[in-house]
């Protein structure tokens, strides 16, 4: 293998991708900080934010992974500078999100009944419910704007995110000190604080992009006298051709992991707990590889739409081998510190909940032992995926995802945690499992499809 060429790649990747990575690290940090101060009143609310929010993460992943299919198809239509065919693919996407967020957010208010039959700790359950009212309400914000930021990706225009998220945080931190504790007029919430704090700071992003977007010249003849007439079926069915199964390949995961959330319930509150802190480590660095994932979806698109399939395999396979060496970082440091990442999240000068801190950080170490090793795998099986996106192939990905995630690695975590002695260490097994049979045929797939572009030199 000649690593030159794809080392070189490398510092482009890496401008792309970087203001990506910043804006969904963002997104991520906003669920962290939530647990981490949430975890600072007690592990019971801990471990009930951490129910609500494996529903909606499962809400979020379908909506978010609806909306990457316009970026490829913004990136293909922006090499050939064929403008009108990226504002209908633009108005017709935003609109889809606009109303998947709608529905996303009626779903889970009228499914939140379900929670009792999960065989949760009665008083997580009762916790958990009004805390996802409120952040499944900011789904339909944040849906919307992922629309607007799939375009502006699809453009290259991939820093406006970033502040975006920045600006989100900022504002999630203030309003959570502020409604947990009852600081100056504001009423203490306690843990509903964190869900309005969510709410309100999901808003504040969405209003920041739309008013950036309309002030660059760049976006003008995109947003320049939006007509409702400009919505038409034929190109909502062709973006939700793509998006449908884009959005079930998320799915699929996101409930893999929200799955291992029901069961480390099952097993007790603190291994909830303990599973809500590696998860979060394990969300902030897949944050890393999902930004090269959308860069990867961008740059193939480009490459697609040029035709130039020989670098199109090239760019592709720099990030895939540019994901391999950051996660063997981040696999090192969770090895180093897998004691000591959990205290972050607990309120360890409480001498009432010593006891449950300390089986917490017992049981959260061993999964981080095991989260360094799986995390490899996952992020090569999204850059993988992003690149097929970029592709805009996406059907048979979809089935891959499927098979790798429901048919090996679910059963593989119900059997090791419930049947097995290794309890909540048997989740993550699982999990890696799962991850590592979609990562090699993921990488597989898209080789095949590389090879079959080359070849023929058609498109396809």
């Amino acid at each position: 293998m000649d690593l030159k060429k794809y080392t070189q790649e490398f510092g482009y990747n890496f401008k792309l991708a970087y203001p990506i990575i910043l804006a969904m690290l963002g997104h991520t940090v906003v669920g962290i900080v939530d647990n981490i101060m949430v975890g600072k009143i007690g592990a019971t609310e801990l471990a009930a934010a951490s129910l609500a929010n494996s529903f909606i993460f499962i809400a979020l992943s379908v909506g978010v992974g609806f909306s990457t299919a316009i970026t490829p198809l913004i990136a293909a239509s922006d090499t050939e500078n064929d403008t009108v065919k990226g504002r209908n693919i633009f108005i017709n996407g935003v609109f889809l999100c606009t109303l998947l967020g709608l529905i996303l957010f009626a779903l889970l208010f009228f499914l939140k009944p379900f929670i009792d039959l999960m065989n949760q700790p009665a008083d997580v359950t009762q916790m958990a419910k009004p805390f996802l009212d409120v952040v499944a309400l900011s789904l339909i914000p944040l849906v919307m704007y992922q629309g607007f930021k799939q375009f502006a990706d699809g453009k290259s225009q991939t820093k406006y995110s970033m502040h975006a998220t920045i600006i989100a945080n900022l504002v999630n931190v203030l309003f959570n000190y502020l409604l947990i504790y009852g600081v100056w007029i504001f009423p203490e919430m306690g843990m509903m604080g964190a869900a309005y704090g969510t709410l309100i700071s999901r808003i504040a992003m969405l209003v920041y992009f739309i008013v950036v977007m309309y002030r660059l010249d760049i976006f003008t003849p995109y947003l320049k006298n939006i007509s409702l007439k400009e919505i038409n079926l034929k190109t909502s069915k062709y973006i939700a051709s793509i998006g449908i199964p884009s959005s079930m390949q998320s799915l699929f995961e996101v409930a893999l992991f929200t799955g291992a959330v029901w069961i480390s319930g099952m097993l007790g509150t603190t291994s909830q707990a303990a599973n809500q802190i590696a998860l979060s480590m394990a969300s902030m660095t897949f944050m890393f590889a999902s930004g090269l994932s959308v860069a990867g979806m961008i740059r193939v698109g480009n490459q697609k739409g040029l035709k130039d399939y020989v670098k199109m395999e090239t760019v592709a396979k720099s990030i895939m081998l540019m994901t391999f060496i950051l996660y063997s970082g981040f696999a090192l440091f969770f090895m180093i510190f897998h004691n000591y990442i959990p205290l972050l999240f607990l309120n360890n000068n409480d001498p009432n909940q010593l006891v449950m801190n300390q089986q917490v950080i017992e049981i959260a170490g061993k999964l981080l032992l095991i989260a360094a090793i799986f995390q490899i795998s996952d992020g090569i099986q999204v850059t993988a995926l992003g690149a097929l996106r970029g592709l805009q192939d996406v059907n048979l990905p979809m089935v891959i995802t499927f098979i790798s995630y429901w048919v090996i690695g679910f059963p593989l975590c119900i059997y090791l945690a419930l049947y097995t002695p290794l309890k909540a260490e048997g989740i993550w097994y699982g999990l890696l499992g799962g991850l590592t049979v979609a990562a090699i045929f993921s990488y597989l797939r898209f080789n095949f499809m590389a090879k079959k572009y080359i070849n023929n030199n058609i498109k396809i």
